[in-house]
C-alpha cells in the first residue's frame, strides 16, 4: 500500500468517525466560525485602514511646521516661511490655512481649507459627499456659515468633492482665502501650519532639528510620524474591539480544550477496536490528526470567507464605528480588498495548530494502552 493511498483510507476513517458524531462536531465548528470570523474581519479592516491611510497619505508634504504657545497649537506667522527657506536642503515653504467649524444646526464638525483653485473665487465652496449629503446640498446650493462677529457668510457650492476620496474628505469643505479669514476673523500675516517640500527625505531629521533650533517655538512633525500615529490608532482601536468579544474567544477556548482533551467513551472504545483489529499507534495518531485538521481547516477557511464579505462587500456593518472612528458626517465608501499574509498566516498558526495538536494528546494516552482495558473501561 502506497502512502498517499494509507493516508487517504485513514482520512476515510477519520471524516466518518467526525460524521458519527456531527451534533457535537457542528457545536463546535459553529463556535469555531464564529472566533474566526470576528478575529479575521478585525484584522482584515485594520490593514486595509491602514493600507488606505498609507495611500492617502503617501502624497503630502514630507514635514509639516506648527507653532506651539504654552504647549497647544497656535497661528504661525507667515514670515516664519522666509527663515525656514533658507535652511538647506528645503525646497519650498508654502503657508496653510485649515481649522474645524461646528454647525449648531446639526451638530456637525467641518473641516474647513483654503484651495488654490478658489483663491480667486471668494464665495464659492467645493464640499464633500458627507457635507453634501448630510444638508441634502448639491451643485449651486448655498450653504450658511456664522462668523466669529456674529455675521453670516452665504457661501455656493461650486462642486461636490468625487466619492473616491471620501474616506477623507467626507467632512471637508473647501473655500477661498477671503472667506476664511473673514469666517475666523484671522489676521493678516498668520497662518495654521507651514509646509516643507525637501529634496532629500533622508535629512529630515536634520532639517527639523534646524527648524527647531533657528525657531525654538515651533514643532515640526513628519509624514513617517503622522503614519505611525494613524497605524497606532487603528491598532488601538481593533485591539479594543478583540477586548470586546474577549468572552467569546474565551468561552471558545474553554469548549475546544474539554472537546480536544476529553475522549468520550465512544471514542475510548473505537481507539481500542481499531488497535484490536491491527491499528498501529501512528495509524491511531494520524487518524486523530486528521479529524482536528478537518475541523480547524473547515472552520478557519468558513471564518475566513465570512469575515472577507462582511468587510469588502458590506462595509463592515458590525463593528465599523468602533475602527473607522464616531462622526456625524460617516463617510460612505468601500475599502479595496486587501489580506496582509503575514498577519493571516498568524491567525492560522494560532487556532488551527493548537486545536489540532490538543486532539492528538489524549488519543496517544489512549491509544498507547491496551485494547482489551479499553473497550472494558
Amino acid at each position: 500500500m502506497t502512502f498517499i493511498q494509507k493516508q487517504r483510507n485513514i482520512l476515510d476513517v477519520a471524516l466518518c468517525s467526525l460524521l458519527r458524531r456531527k451534533g457535537k462536531n457542528l457545536s463546535l465548528v459553529v463556535a469555531y466560525v464564529f472566533v474566526i470570523f470576528l478575529l479575521s474581519s478585525v484584522m482584515f479592516i485594520t490593514d486595509a485602514l491602514k493600507r488606505e491611510a498609507s495611500f492617502v497619505l503617501k502624497d503630502t508634504p514630507e514635514m509639516v511646521v506648527q507653532r506651539l504657545v504654552a504647549g497647544r497649537h497656535e497661528l504661525v506667522p507667515t514670515a516664519y516661511a522666509k527663515v525656514i527657506g533658507k535652511i538647506k536642503g528645503v525646497q519650498s515653504v508654502s503657508a496653510r490655512l485649515w481649522g474645524y467649524y461646528y454647525d449648531a444646526t446639526n451638530g456637525a464638525n467641518y473641516t474647513l481649507i483654503v484651495h488654490q483653485d478658489l483663491i480667486t473665487s471668494p464665495g464659492s465652496i467645493m464640499v464633500g459627499r458627507g457635507v453634501a449629503r448630510h444638508l441634502s446640498a448639491g451643485e449651486n446650493g448655498t450653504i450658511p456659515f456664522k462668523a466669529c462677529d456674529g455675521s453670516y457668510l452665504f457661501l455656493e457650492i461650486r462642486s461636490v468633492l468625487p466619492s473616491e476620496s471620501e474616506l477623507v474628505s467626507a467632512d471637508l469643505v473647501l473655500m477661498s482665502e477671503l472667506d476664511f479669514r473673514r469666517l475666523f476673523q484671522m489676521p493678516e500675516g498668520y497662518a495654521t501650519d507651514l509646509v516643507l517640500r525637501v529634496r532629500n527625505v533622508r535629512e529630515l531629521s536634520t532639517i527639523a532639528a534646524k527648524v527647531v533650533q533657528l525657531l525654538p517655538d515651533t514643532r515640526p512633525v513628519s509624514r513617517d510620524e503622522i503614519l505611525r500615529t494613524y497605524d497606532a490608532v487603528f491598532s488601538w482601536r481593533s485591539g479594543l474591539v478583540i477586548v470586546i468579544f474577549a468572552g467569546a474567544l474565551c468561552a471558545f477556548l474553554i469548549l475546544a480544550w474539554d472537546k480536544a482533551t476529553g475522549l468520550s467513551a465512544e471514542e475510548k472504545r473505537e481507539i481500542g477496536l481499531l488497535k484490536a483489529v491491527g491499528w498501529e499507534t501512528s495509524d491511531v495518531l494520524l487518524m486523530k490528526f486528521w479529524e482536528g485538521m478537518a475541523v480547524s481547516l473547515v472552520s478557519f477557511l468558513t471564518g475566513i470567507i465570512l469575515a472577507y464579505l462582511h468587510i469588502f462587500f458590506t462595509s463592515a456593518s458590525l463593528f465599523e464605528p468602533a475602527l473607522k472612528g464616531w462622526s456625524v458626517l460617516y463617510p460612505d465608501f468601500r475599502l479595496t480588498p486587501f489580506i496582509d499574509g503575514q498577519h493571516a498566516a498568524t491567525l492560522f498558526f494560532l487556532t488551527v495548530v493548537p486545536y489540532t495538536a490538543a486532539t492528538i494528546v489524549p488519543s496517544w494516552r489512549t491509544a498507547t494502552m491496551d485494547p482489551d482495558s479499553v473497550m472494558r473501561s
